[in-house]
């Protein structure tokens, strides 16, 4: 039956989000899945018999551990009894892991639920190619050399090389560098442009971190045989620059590109969790909670077209859902995908031929004013786990929103397929 209660967001964490190939790549997205839950269980101090339901958000998935969500259950503390299973919705996954929790509780399936995602880029399967693969699979029924020879004929050496995963779109095939890259060539986003957002996303997260406030989403990350557990993001430069991104070359058009690996969010491992519960749960175990979910927004769009551009949609309609105005929300959080792709969504917001065409208003959304967009760093700068980024973008939400004394937050990130998701968050 429904419920409609109230939802609240608690608290969230994550584990150090490092560049693929670093300290992380001996573990699996299992580990970096138990590691922040487990994280969130000692930050809150929850019952984890109190937990009615884990929803899990990853995008390249392994296949020992295809319900990754269940497995992060039975090996983080909480009791066999909590169910949980995986969502995929490319970067946007543990969005809508989040959604999911927050409709479980609204409808009164749950009183409590996790909310969370992981991803190791570092170790991603890669398969034998369809030719031998369909051997292998008739190879369970050889009995003998005849059978090997015959299951060898046809094969060509090509045939042999790994087949290593598409990063293109499926439906259009174009990767999503490609689609940014177009994107900025038709709204006339410059490289400069492009590097200074970059180089201030570093810039934002550096002194961030140097006080404290990145710090505080962090759970220490344990590592054998290391000795020592890894406590930071090892993405961050401090010392990046418009001058010395502008030195880099362009990734994916290479005579007249402007996106470049600078500008662009890098392969990285790591995971995320937001502990959500509803009104009376929380009253219950004495929980104070951070904020409540005003509203939420689901999108999909042209995959050629507006690839990127799920959050200029998605947004306005959470704040229109929520009666919040642009200019009244002092904390947003946009994912950095590409340099490119979030000045887009800003100038789109702000474009009245653009708003009345693709979203029927008479005005404009508005302005994200620059000292209220990812004041802590983003995707370019702190990394971009697919599957961990939604939770990230929650948790960094409402801290700010604490830190910096907002009543209200937003939060929209865009994902492949034509994907957007936002969400409107408010302080209790």
């Amino acid at each position: 039956m429904p419920d409609n209660q109230r939802v609240f967001v608690i608290d969230g964490c994550r584990t150090p989000f490092l560049r693929s190939g670093g300290a992380f790549a001996d573990l699996t997205a299992c580990d970096l899945g138990r590691l922040a839950v487990s994280g969130l269980l000692h930050r809150t101090r929850v019952d984890p018999g109190a937990v009615d339901l884990l929803v899990m958000g990853t995008v390249v998935s392994d296949l020992a551990t295809s319900n990754l969500g269940r497995e992060v259950v039975l090996g983080c503390g909480l009791p066999a009894s909590c169910p949980a299973y995986t969502v995929t919705v490319a970067c946007v996954s543990s969005l809508q892991a989040a959604l999911d929790g927050a409709r479980a509780i609204r409808t009164g399936e749950a009183q409590a639920a996790i909310a969370a995602g992981a991803e190791l880029l570092s170790d991603v399967p890669i398969k034998f190619r369809r030719p031998v693969r369909k051997r292998l699979m008739a190879s369970t029924r050889a009995k003998g050399a005849g059978d090997w020879l015959k299951l060898a004929r046809g094969l060509k050496p090509s045939d042999l090389l790994p087949e290593l995963p598409a990063i293109a779109e499926f439906t259009t095939g174009e990767s999503m560098g490609q689609n940014a890259e177009r994107l900025a060539k038709r709204l006339g986003i410059g490289r400069a442009d492009q590097d200074a957002f970059a180089a201030a996303s570093h810039r934002n997260a550096a002194a961030a971190a140097k006080e404290g406030r990145l710090g505080r989403q962090l759970v220490p990350a344990y590592v054998p045989p290391q000795p020592k557990p890894v406590l930071a993001d090892n993405g961050i430069r401090e010392d990046t620059t418009p001058d010395k991104l502008a030195r880099l070359g362009p990734a994916f058009d290479r005579r007249f590109g402007t996106i470049t690996a600078g500008n662009s969010s890098f392969l990285t491992d790591g995971a995320a969790a937001v502990l959500l519960a509803g009104e009376r749960r929380a009253k219950e175990l004495g929980l104070e909670p951070l904020a409540v979910l005003r509203s939420a927004s689901v999108v999909g769009l042209d995959p050629l077209e507006e690839l990127l551009l799920g959050p200029a949609l998605a947004l306005p309609r959470a704040l229109d859902s929520a009666g919040v105005a642009l200019e009244d929300v002092g904390v947003v959080e946009l994912h950095e995908a590409f340099a490119a792709q979030v000045l887009a969504v800003q100038r789109l917001l702000d474009d009245p031929g653009w708003c009345r065409e693709r979203l029927g208003r008479d005005r404009p959304v508005g302005r994200i004013r620059p000292e209220r967009l990812n004041a802590w760093g983003g995707s370019l700068s702190i990394g971009h786990p697919f599957g961990a980024t939604g939770a990230r973008l929650i948790t960094t939400c409402v801290e700010r929103m604490r830190h910096e004394g907002s009543r209200y937050g937003a939060l929209a990130a865009c994902a492949a397929g034509g994907i957007g998701i936002a969400m409107v968050l408010e302080r209790p």
